[in-house]
Parts: C-alpha cells; structure tokens; sequence
C-alpha cells in the first residue's frame, strides 16, 4: 500500500485536541502576519515566530506519540516490517533537522 492511501482513524477526542492545537497555531502565524503588517519590532515578531516553532514541535511530538502508540504498535501485531522502517525513516529526519 503506498502512502498516498494509508490512513489513522483517531477517535474524536484525539482530532478534536489536535485540531485545537493548529488552531492555535493558525491564529499565531496569522499574528505574525499582523504583527508585520503593523510595523511591529522586529524582536516581538522574532519571539512570536519562536513560539509558532515551539507549538509546531508539540504538535508534532503529540502525533509521533500516538503513531508510535498506535500504527506502529499494530503494524507490529500484524508483521508489518516496512512500518519500523518508515518510522526509522522519519525520526532520521527529526535528527537531521535538530
């Protein structure tokens, strides 16, 4: 299966907490825009661009977490090697970027 097709069904208290959390996100980035528009000080909009990459970077742990937790769980149930490779894969990236 490639991974245009994969999927995670997550039940309705998890999306409804993720997608709070982009919300939040949204609304910062749209700060920010604000911010320039306004002719804010550079450092104010700096901090607030530090903050969006910290709000990024819980989002992202929260969705590792439950990948790990979930799909790669019970894609190890069910023999899935390609799985750990995937997710090998990705924290390769999040190293990288570090």
């Amino acid at each position: 299966m490639s991974e245009c097709c994969k999927k995670t069904v997550r039940c309705d208290d998890v999306k409804k907490s993720l997608s709070n959390r982009v919300n939040r996100i949204e609304g910062q980035i749209s700060g920010i825009k604000n911010m320039i528009e306004d002719d804010r000080y550079c450092i104010d909009i700096l901090n607030q661009i530090e903050a969006v990459r910290a709000a990024l970077g819980s989002l992202e742990s929260v969705i590792l977490c439950n990948h790990i937790n979930n799909c790669v769980a019970d894609g190890i149930k069910h023999n899935d090697s390609q799985i750990v490779s995937e997710l090998a894969k990705t924290v390769e990236k999040f190293i990288k970027k570090g």
